[in-house]
């Protein structure tokens, strides 16, 4: 004779939602880095814990086509879009990279419901950069 099995019996058993849905974020921070081949969008909450990442390769776009403009803005809407769900409201934009996709991510930002408390620019710049190769001899 076979066994019933009890539908809870457990705590992993109980907890049917998922924690990212449950979770309200009034305020955050969105991280662009544009670089020239890729654009990663990572949202965090104000104490630094990822909320939601997208980047361009894992929004479809192989190749050549994830530096483009418009996988940047294709990848901030989708990563936009799950916080807004979640309930954010207002948010820090920390830019870093030189990409193309910096504008249009940017543009992306602006267009959707999130009110902006302010912009940074996070690109690394070289104070004196690196120590140049010695002098070749004839």
């Amino acid at each position: 004779m076979a066994k019933t099995i009890r539908r809870y019996s457990s705590f992993r058993n109980r907890r049917i939602r998922s924690r990212k849905s449950a979770r309200k974020i009034p305020k955050g921070i969105i991280h662009v880095q544009a670089s020239f081949r890729n654009t990663i969008v990572t949202v965090t909450d104000v104490g630094g814990r990822v909320v939601t990442s997208a980047s361009a390769g894992a929004c479809g776009f192989k190749g050549k086509r994830r530096g483009t403009p418009f996988a940047a803005q294709t990848t901030t809407q989708k990563a936009i879009r799950t916080v807004v769900d979640q309930g954010m409201r207002r948010a820090v934009v920390l830019i870093k990279g030189g990409g193309r996709g910096r504008d249009a991510a940017l543009r992306a930002i602006f267009r959707s419901r999130v009110r902006l408390r302010f912009l940074r620019d996070r690109t690394p710049l070289p104070h004196n950069g690196c120590r140049p190769p010695k002098k070749r001899r004839t």
